[in-house]
């Protein structure tokens, strides 16, 4: 099986069309959104409703920060996260909000776990940026209630960033930083865990969209880039109350 993972979507239509036209093309045969459908972007309804669909057709999905900010929006609006998440909540249906809030904060999926942030605390959204608390949260994933020591590989999401971690000789977790199209093997006799980056908020510099693809058969894990529309998605926040920070991060690459 080749299974396709996305994570950070933040209301980024093109960039989530782009990835999943990559997707296909490169073989994937399974879909798993790790997270934050919404939040930031100017097509929160439609990103949710094509993640729907999807799952309907048997694609994985967990809950991220955002779709439970925008699924139960509370505050007055006068931060950027409440002014968001509340903007957000008014273009979505009563399904689609219902969708956003029953979505697990996991998946156990021998011989995978998935999940926005850290599997360990998944409600409290631990930033997994450091050996150290990758180590953590694949801890965690290898014992219940969570997981089990069936779990070989976590992917998640949140930072923004493609990084992969792997449990070496000494028992110490080793961070690897992936090339973009380059198959990397992850055998099953390690354990892994992988931040696969952002559909559709990169934070690294770059602009282009960012997904994985795991293939568990020739058991290799590939980090992709995609170009996309991007002065579209910019334009699309720009129409809307959303601040035009959100906006411009979008074209940095921030």
């Amino acid at each position: 099986m080749r299974l396709a993972l996305l994570s950070d979507l933040h209301a980024n239509r093109q960039a989530l069309d782009a990835c999943l036209a990559h997707a296909q093309a490169a073989g994937a045969e399974r879909l798993a959104f790790l997270g934050d459908l919404v939040g930031y972007g100017g097509d929160p309804a439609y990103v949710v409703q094509r993640v729907m669909d999807l799952a309907a057709e048997g694609a994985l999905v967990v809950k991220g920060n955002h779709d439970g900010y925008a699924a139960d929006a509370a505050g007055d609006g006068k931060t950027l996260g409440q002014a968001g998440a509340l903007w957000t909540q008014e273009q979505l249906s009563a399904a689609q909000r219902r969708f956003l809030a029953e979505l697990p904060l996991t998946l156990h999926q021998p011989p995978l776990l998935l999940v926005h942030a850290s599997a360990a605390a998944p409600e409290r959204w631990h930033y997994v940026e450091t050996p150290l608390l990758a180590a953590l949260s694949l801890d965690a994933a290898c014992e219940p209630p969570v997981g089990g020591p069936d779990v070989h590989y976590v992917f998640g999401g949140h930072v923004h960033r493609q990084t992969l971690y792997y449990r070496g000789g000494t028992g110490k977790l080793m961070p690897f930083t992936p090339t973009a199209g380059v198959p990397v093997p992850v055998p099953r006799h390690r354990r892994w865990l992988a931040t696969v980056g952002s559909v559709g908020q990169p934070r690294d510099g770059r602009t282009d969209a960012m997904y994985a693809l795991f293939d568990d058969v020739a058991q290799q894990l590939t980090f992709h880039r995609v170009p996309y529309d991007v002065p579209s998605a910019a334009g699309a926040i720009r129409a809307t109350p959303l601040p035009p920070f959100f906006a411009d991060r979008l074209e940095q690459g921030r």
